[in-house]
């Protein structure tokens, strides 16, 4: 059995209200029994118990006394059986939760992102929240491999959705993106065009512009070694550069950085 809840979790979790313990008019002994503790059980779980191991000792006590059936009765009371699956059947019907179906796993995707697209995104706190949700909409969770595929679709585009927005924002900083293309060599055909055009002999290329930049980008990115002297001025010059850049001060207000 699992370990007990005390008294408090148990009154909190395990007492039937009064309509509760209306739906078990029709049932005695251990159907009655077994069928009063997984309920309580999904309420409090958010799913079904696999095995009667998963209940808390005085939890199955509690509802005992309140069903007038003896605790030991749940012994024969088999939890993986056509009547155990019934009763589940029976309860989702009355309680409103569910079995998790291919719309809600897209459903459950999209209100993640759109919860966490904003926060540093650690997979614990995704899978809480995950839970969090799959309960406010009493959704039973899938298999464990599902739920891992819902994390890791959310994770990615809440990732997605963060850098959409990040450069929507430096889009509209003037001069912002031509500047950090300038910086990471993307193009600069456009800029070097007259410079190409009256090159005849021996002149620079685009290819060689592009390689200066990307020096400077390498530059920027490089270790800064051993404080001395020259790193520390090899380091202004770095921070000048990215400033030159004008990266809007509110480029990633409100967005974690992960």
């Amino acid at each position: 059995m699992g370990r007990d809840l005390g008294l408090d979790g148990v009154v909190d979790h395990f007492t039937l209200s009064s309509d509760e313990a209306d739906w078990l008019r029709n049932k005695t002994g251990a159907t009655r029994l077994g069928f009063a503790v997984q309920l309580k059980f999904l309420a409090w779980r958010g799913r079904f118990p696999r095995m009667r191991l998963e209940l808390p000792p005085d939890a199955v006590e509690h509802v005992a006394k309140q069903v007038g059936v003896a605790a030991a009765e749940l012994g024969f009371y088999d939890f993986t059986s056509r009547a155990a699956k019934r009763h589940r059947s029976e309860l989702r019907d009355l309680t409103g939760w569910h079995e998790c179906t291919g719309t809600d796993l897209v459903k459950l995707v999209s209100q993640l992102v759109d919860v966490i697209w904003q926060d540093e995104r650690c997979e614990e706190q995704v899978r809480a929240e995950l839970l969090r949700q799959m309960r406010e909409d009493l959704i039973e969770p899938p298999i464990a491999a599902q739920v891992n595929r819902v994390i890791r679709s959310a994770l990615y585009q809440a990732d997605e959705r963060a850098v959409d927005e990040v450069a929507a924002r430096l889009a509209r900083a003037e001069g912002c993106p031509r500047r950090l293309d300038a910086l990471v060599f993307t193009d600069l055909i456009a800029d070097h065009a007259e410079q190409s055009d009256a090159t005849a002999v021996g002149g620079d290329t685009a290819e060689d512009d592009e390689d200066d930049v990307e020096s400077v980008l390498s530059d920027i990115k490089a270790h800064p070694g051993n404080v001395s002297l020259n790193s520390l001025l090899d380091e202004i010059s770095k921070l000048k550069q990215v400033r030159a850049v004008g990266v809007p001060e509110k480029a990633f207000e409100q967005i974690a950085l992960c």
